[in-house]
């Protein structure tokens, strides 16, 4: 068998939803720190949980998952039931895996298919297809075929040279295409895709991206198809790079950071002070004023208006603290 090399094309729509994730998600990481709270990772985190496994027909609510987290009784299927915590202990430990580790890959699997499928944390031991109806949709490769195809697809995606993002994309089509397991494809599918997104950008790791996955699954499984169909990814990448930046923009407009700015649209007075306190983190408002040659309630409200973008922060008392430069725009 050659070595496994998935095959693409960069088309002009994939450089241009990387070039608009690229920019929502600076304008993100100027206060990435400020709005990445531990409210909202639960919240991202309840959201992906659900999302992901309603796409293969759990029936448990946006609610329940919440309860099934907090430890309390929920009513409904175990086998339900038992995906969440499964799926709750996997995401608990994704960020902390090898994205590149086929050990790590299958102990992922173990967590989130554990007592509920066969061959937990193993790759099929039998073949397997996708079928609509009767008519064979796909016919992944050979059960034997697995392990190596697996673990060259990883060595492409840590070695090439292409932006971690569209190769996260083509992984997790060719995931889908050598489909490794038993059960519980699509799922890991899409979990090792944000670990892999998490290594470029930590913003990734709490994007509840399958919300926009779970609104769109007739388009996410047709773009499987027409990549298979046409022995390329291109499709299924525009796919996924589509719902990656809706997931983006709808985070950016959730957190309220629509109107944070570029370099371009700093006022002349807030570069002069931004410019000032990097030059000197100890000045106070009259020496900012004096160097400047401004009031110093104009220093004031420039000073304030960069703390609510989250650009600069205060450290310490007005007398005795210093300014810290949170993000240089």
């Amino acid at each position: 068998m050659k070595d496994y090399s998935p095959v693409y094309t960069i088309t002009p729509k994939i450089t241009s939803l990387v070039y608009q994730i690229a920019q929502d998600l600076e304008r993100i990481n100027i206060i990435r720190e400020q709005v990445l709270t531990p409210h909202l990772r639960r919240e991202n985190r309840i959201k992906t949980i659900r999302s992901s496994l309603y796409i293969e027909a759990n029936s448990l609510s946006l609610g329940q998952v919440a309860d099934v987290i907090d430890g309390k009784t929920v009513v409904g299927p175990a086998q339900d039931i038992n995906e969440v915590k499964n799926a709750i202990e996997a995401y608990n430990q994704l960020l902390d895996c090898d994205p590149y580790s086929v050990k790590d890959l299958l102990a992922e699997h173990k967590l989130m298919t554990n007592s509920t499928v066969n061959e937990s944390g193993q790759f099929r031991s039998r073949g397997v297809g996708v079928f609509a109806g009767h008519i064979p949709i796909h016919i992944a490769p050979p059960a034997e075929q697995v392990p190596i195809l697996v673990d060259q697809l990883l060595q492409w995606v840590e070695n090439d040279d292409l932006p971690q993002i569209i190769k996260s994309c083509i992984f997790h089509y060719e995931f889908e295409f050598i489909h490794p397991f038993a059960d519980g494809n699509g799922r890991m599918g899409r979990m090792w895709q944000t670990l892999l997104l998490y290594q470029e950008n930590s913003v990734f790791g709490w994007l509840p991206v399958e919300t926009i996955i779970a609104r769109r699954q007739d388009e996410y499984y047709l773009a499987i198809r027409q990549s298979t169909a046409e022995n390329n990814s291109a499709i299924f990448a525009e796919f996924m790079l589509t719902a990656l930046a809706e997931a983006v923009v709808d985070f950016k407009n959730n957190q309220g950071l629509v109107g944070i700015p570029t370099n371009n649209t700093l006022s002349k007075t807030e570069q002069a002070v931004l410019d000032s306190i990097i030059n000197n983190p100890y000045a106070t408002y009259q020496e900012i004023a004096n160097k400047i040659n401004m009031t110093s309630k104009t220093v004031q409200r420039a000073l304030d208006s960069m703390k609510n973008m989250g650009i600069i922060a205060r450290i310490g008392s007005d007398k005795t603290g210093q300014w810290e430069v949170l993000e240089t725009l």
